[in-house]
């Protein structure tokens, strides 16, 4: 049974390292599974054939995963919206079909499209599902209603297709939109409402998006408009994570206990616990059990409650993986069939994997699977797992058999912590060394005090509810003190980065070796050399070793509207811009942050900040909380809050000025514009953009221009600085140049590109940003002069790497949206 699950999820798998998949390959591989499957009914009854059927099996499995996937794979791809609509005002009518991610600020939500309309004319192939944000306009930051599961909307839209920043290490929007089914994403110019509730009988999932709505308006409703844990509250027990502050994420990450603040599958099996209790006390009156056994009837009934539970919790995959498991059980016990522990893991992982296909792309689905298989695998010849009494224990003393239960407890952890180390370094590059200590406290309490009382307060009425939930979040308000202390020790997190495949591979022999079942004493030391072997994921990337003296990387980050370039050297790093931000959102935050980590960079050495306009100086805040930053220069006002946070870190900071140098590693570094007269001043004289910070990163073979938002009056003042001497350093040289200002029509100015004829250009700017970014004039000079200009819409992250060697200067940039091409990525229009 094992070896087929095992075919049809290979099978599948095989669809994900294909970029594109003919429609013909589906139809063989449907056929093959067809043939295969009658030739196993066909020779099934003959013992003879044994072997010859279960290769059989196995093969018609293999083709009927990969046949699944694809069309699962084809199904979305159908569903993109087409770039004729894209930018374009148009008129929706469908129903809000999920529970919104609402806030002071909008809603966004999932929009199941029914009818659209260009001006008057149908759209006859529509996307049947869209992914909506619906903001306040800044002039009237009241006009967004309250956005509910089931409503029918008449909207206005201007709707793209589903396109997100590419860049390592990052989120992937695209490939979550494709695992959402989201054939277009957009913004609400408007809207009408048309019906309050539109949901049908029959429309089981809707029905229960709407009944999460409303335990999600209770809980904000009964707890005070001051609870600061509401959004935990929550987050346990309907898996609305939504409403939790960043701070408070950042401590239940910094404590390992960031999985017990979602629907865990304890939380699920705890439930279907209650319910199969509810009804063996139910059942066992009168006559009942002469009908159907208790036991049946207790297992079918936990079955029921976990599937409940788990559409209410959002179908999360540790509920969908609890929830099968307690199926598989459930159904054994009434097929009179006694299922190996890991035959039921490996039933759950099968449906998982049929109903979501996408599921192996989430953390939650590695995590859950992971740590349920280290423990059936380690715990295998336990005594009584975490103390549960077998029939030998009911012959131990109680204080006996409550040492084993804490001895076992305490294996149980060290075993689920080991076996995740991986995956946790994989997903997040980083390792929290007070987890342990963490969880023996917040486990059980999270689990049996605030889960408990928090899922009782939602489902009771008002009046009992009220009086539960404030104790549940009084309860999470002091454990949060106690978690926040812990995570501030300076020890508390080992940061590293995303382990190499060679790491992966000798770490998960190490955790075969180091978590086995048996006795630890009688096998010590090869358990010590299984721990040795996934120390190897700590070994961190030696930063640059294919850079030597005299050579540099640049990489150009999709940033969207604004500008973020690290410049690395042998052994230093530079970082030129730090993106744009817009509300709580900043690039520091969401794309600067998490590359840097993933590459295992924690120390920056200098950062430049072109000029104070938002989109280049926005997450330069987030930056400094996370990363070590030796020194800064830019082009800044003095009363910039940068400087002020600067100077509170002692972190020295110099105005940009022409003619400033330093050398690298052999790597050399100019300062072009603004004058050698600029400081720190409460205001320019000029405006922003023209006092831009312009840096030349040059080795022997290379020059590398950054710009900032640079314009025609400052790139005169270039132009007139690049003496004939200057221009000859830079003659034998291949040129790359950023154009200025994400290549508006005020920047590019034909004296600067003659001046310095480059080979190559770029531009970071935001996709179909409302600027018109860059403008058609600008693009038409570069083409009319045969340089080559790439856009990080187009590229993603561009990665530029330059030898020292004059004859070993040919460009090969990767492009990481043409690096990392799958299925769900498009090449945008």
């Amino acid at each position: 049974m094992r070896i087929n699950i095992a075919a049809f999820i290979a099978g599948g798998s095989l669809l994900l390292f294909l970029p594109v998949v003919p429609e013909y390959w589906r139809w063989t591989c449907g056929a093959i599974s067809a043939i295969c499957l009658l030739c196993v009914y066909a020779k099934y009854s003959l013992t003879q054939y044994r072997h010859a059927t279960s290769a059989l099996l196995a093969v018609a499995l293999f083709a009927l995963g990969f046949a699944w996937n694809a069309h699962y794979a084809q199904t979305r791809l159908s569903n993109i919206l087409s770039i004729e609509y894209e930018g374009k005002d148009l008129h929706l009518e469908g129903r809000v079909n999920a529970l919104p991610q609402s806030s002071p600020g909008g809603a966004k939500f999932s929009f199941e499209v029914d009818q659209a309309f260009l001006g008057k004319e149908r759209i006859d192939s529509f996307p049947p599902q869209i992914y909506l944000s619906w903001q306040p306009a800044w002039r009237n930051p009241q006009n967004v209603p309250e956005v509910i599961p089931g409503q029918r909307w008449e909207f206005k839209v201007k709707i793209k297709r589903p396109y997100g920043s590419l860049n390592p290490h990052t989120f992937d929007f695209e490939r979550w939109s494709f695992h959402q089914d989201f054939g277009a994403s957009g913004s609400v110019r408007s809207g009408k409402l048309i019906t309050e509730k539109d949901i049908q009988f029959s429309e089981f999932a809707l029905a229960m998006e709407y009944q999460r709505w409303k335990l999600r308006q209770k809980i904000q409703r009964l707890l005070p408009k001051d609870a600061r844990y509401g959004g935990v509250i929550a987050a346990l027990v309907m898996g609305d994570q939504n409403a939790i502050d960043q701070d408070d994420w950042r401590v239940f990450n910094a404590t390992g206990i960031g999985h017990l603040i979602s629907i865990s599958g304890l939380h699920v099996t705890m439930l279907a616990g209650f319910g199969a209790m509810l009804a063996t006390i139910l059942w066992r009156r009168n006559t009942l059990p002469l009908m159907i056994p208790v036991g049946k009837v207790a297992a079918a009934v936990g079955f029921l409650t976990a599937f409940v539970y788990a559409w209410l919790a959002g179908f999360q995959i540790p509920a969908q993986r609890t929830m099968y498991m307690v199926g598989v059980v459930a159904f054994a016990l009434w097929s009179g069939r006694s299922p190996r522990s890991f035959d039921i893991w490996w039933w759950a992982l099968f449906f998982v994997l049929l109903i979501d296909p996408m599921a192996p792309y989430t953390p939650g689905f590695w995590l859950s699977f992971g740590a349920v298989a280290a423990i059936l695998y380690a715990m295998q010849d336990s005594d009584g797992l975490l103390g549960l009494p077998t029939g030998k224990e009911l012959e131990i003393e109680w204080k006996q058999r409550l040492t084993q239960a804490l001895k076992e407890a305490c294996r149980v952890q060290a075993v689920v912590t080991i076996a995740l180390l991986p995956l946790t370094l994989y997903w997040f590059y980083q390792v929290s060394i007070v987890s342990p200590l963490a969880n023996a406290v917040a486990i059980p309490v999270v689990s049996y005090v605030v889960t408990p009382l928090a899922i009782a307060g939602a489902l009771l009425p008002d009046f009992i509810g009220k009086w539960l939930l404030i104790p549940a979040h009084a309860t999470m308000d002091y454990l949060s003190i106690m978690l926040a202390w812990m995570a501030s020790w300076r020890w508390a997190i080992a940061w590293s980065s995303q382990p190499a495949w060679w790491a992966l591979v000798l770490s998960v022999v190490g955790i075969v070796v180091a978590i086995r079942p048996g006795a630890i004493r009688e096998s010590w030391i090869s358990r010590t050399i299984g721990l040795a072997l996934i120390a190897s994921l700590f070994i961190g990337p030696i930063q640059n070793t294919n850079l030597t003296q005299g050579e540099f990387r640049a990489t150009a980050l999709d940033i969207g509207q604004g500008t973020a370039v690290l410049i690395e050297t042998k052994s230093k790093r530079l970082l030129y811009d730090t993106g744009p931000i817009q509300g709580k959102d900043n690039a520091g935050q969401r794309i600067i942050l998490p590359y840097l980590r993933g590459r295992g960079i924690h120390h920056i050495d200098s950062m430049v900040i072109s000029h104070s306009d938002s989109d280049h100086i926005g997450g330069a805040a987030t930056l400094l909380k996370e990363i070590a930053l030796e020194s800064m220069m830019g082009s800044l006002p003095s009363t910039n809050p940068l400087l002020s946070n600067l100077e509170d870190r002692k972190i020295p900071a110099i105005p940009c000025r022409f003619g400033q140098q330093w050398s690298w590693d052999g790597v050399e570094f100019h300062i072009w514009h603004p004058n050698e007269l600029t400081v720190f001043e409460d205001q320019h004289p000029r405006k922003p953009n023209e006092v831009s910070c312009v840096l030349e990163v040059r080795n022997q073979a290379t020059s590398f221009w950054l710009t900032g938002d640079v314009e025609k009056q400052g790139e005169a003042e270039i132009a007139e600085r690049l003496t004939k001497n200057a221009l000859n350093h830079l003659k034998d040289k291949t040129l790359i140049f950023m154009a200025p200002h994400h290549g508006s029509k005020t920047s590019s100015s034909q004296e600067l590109l003659t001046a310095l004829s480059p080979d190559v250009a770029f531009a970071q700017n935001g996709y179909r940003n409302r600027y018109g970014h860059p403008h058609p004039i600008v693009t038409a000079r570069y083409q009319s002069m045969g340089i080559p200009f790439y856009q990080t819409p187009t590229t993603g992250a561009q990665i530029w790497e330059f030898q020292s060697n004059a004859d070993s200067r040919v460009l090969e940039p990767i492009f990481w949206r043409q690096h990392s091409k799958r299925l769900w990525h498009r090449e945008p229009q």
